[in-house]
């Protein structure tokens, strides 16, 4: 079961597409963060999803929010498809343990090896403000986005 609104993000410290370090609590009491989930790299709704938030990305400028991508392909195949589609937000990879964030997050599909489509806002305190998960093979709409951002605003 996926976590809950108003409950406490678990940490975490990933490798992104370059190679670098990102943890969640480097974001705390400095911005909100906006970490979404996508099933594998090269997919065609994720992909769409991702190239989605790409165009919109002002969305989470203008409201100071840092946007991550997460998934549990390897970083090597993160930055393949990070700079296939031109992303210029953090894509970071839940690749070993297998899925262990997407776990501690109540997301990962056990039956499939990978994340369902979740999100999940949290604030600077890092609180989990709003989430969303679409079903298996729906997209995540941007006003699905817009929604959660502006629940989000009341505590930035």
């Amino acid at each position: 079961m996926a976590l809950q609104n108003d409950t406490q993000a678990p940490d975490f410290k990933l490798i992104n597409q370059f190679g670098e370090s990102v943890q969640l609590s480097q974001y705390r009491g400095m911005k909100s963060v906006a970490l979404v989930f996508f099933p594998l790299a090269f997919s065609g709704i994720c992909s769409g999803e991702l190239c989605e938030l790409r165009d919109n990305l002002a969305l989470f400028d203008d409201g100071s929010v840092e946007l991550i991508g997460i998934s549990v392909d390897s970083r090597h195949a993160l930055r393949a498809f990070g700079e296939q589609e031109k992303y210029t937000f953090d894509l970071v990879a839940d690749f070993w343990p297998h899925g262990a964030v997407a776990k501690e997050y109540g997301v990962f599909l056990e039956d499939k090896g990978f994340a369902n489509r979740a999100t999940f806002l949290i604030d600077p305190s890092g609180i989990i403000r709003s989430s969303f998960i679409t079903a298996p093979g729906e997209a995540r709409s941007i006003e699905s986005y817009r929604a959660a951002l502006e629940q989000l605003a009341p505590v930035l």
